[in-house]
């Protein structure tokens, strides 16, 4: 796999990730701590701020459109959508996928935990009887199955806009299967 098409797809897998979440990495401002923008001490984000998310969307959103050769304005405003709309459903079908540790047990990069998952984590911290597992289990595993749905419709619905060579590259970049 060629280095751009590697970059794209690692960042689109960080924008899965952080999406809707804070951002905590700072820039560097050329070397200048505490330059205006930096997010350092004398930024606009104070300490331990950072980039704006929404800038960081519209830099993934920038890499796709360049990935798919989309140069059309008009072709670009149907499919953005889409592709945003595969984007959240691929974070919300990622709930209950944790790393080594539990919740967080990837630096923090888990999508927040769903109503489900809490209840089932809730019933296994309690030791509660075997009956009500079964029924928090039964009910996560309906919510994970139709947030998969909603991934497929999704990504159904961008792949039926696509060129052939635009969805062999969102098949590259992972936003379709």
């Amino acid at each position: 796999m060629e280095l751009k098409t590697r970059l794209i797809v690692w960042g689109m897998a960080a924008a899965l990730c952080l999406s809707g979440a804070s951002l905590f990495a700072q820039d560097d401002n050329g070397g200048n701590p505490g330059g205006p923008g930096d997010g350092g001490p004398g930024g606009p984000g104070g300490l331990g701020g950072g980039p704006d998310p929404a800038q960081f969307q519209q830099r993934i959103m920038s890499q796709i459109r360049q990935s798919l050769n989309v140069t059309n304005d008009v072709e670009w405003s149907v499919i953005q959508p889409m592709v945003q709309k595969v984007m959240d459903a691929r974070r919300d079908a990622d709930m209950g996928i944790r790393g080594p540790g539990g919740p967080g047990g990837r630096g923090g990069f888990d999508p927040p935990p769903s109503a489900e998952q809490q209840t089932l984590q809730k019933a296994l911290d309690a030791k509660a009887p075997t009956e009500q597992i079964k029924d928090a289990l039964a009910k996560f595993r309906a919510a994970r199955k139709d947030k998969q749905g909603r991934l497929e419709a999704a990504q159904a619905s961008l792949e039926s806009v696509l060129t052939t060579k635009q969805e062999a590259q969102a098949v590259l970049m992972g936003l379709l299967q």
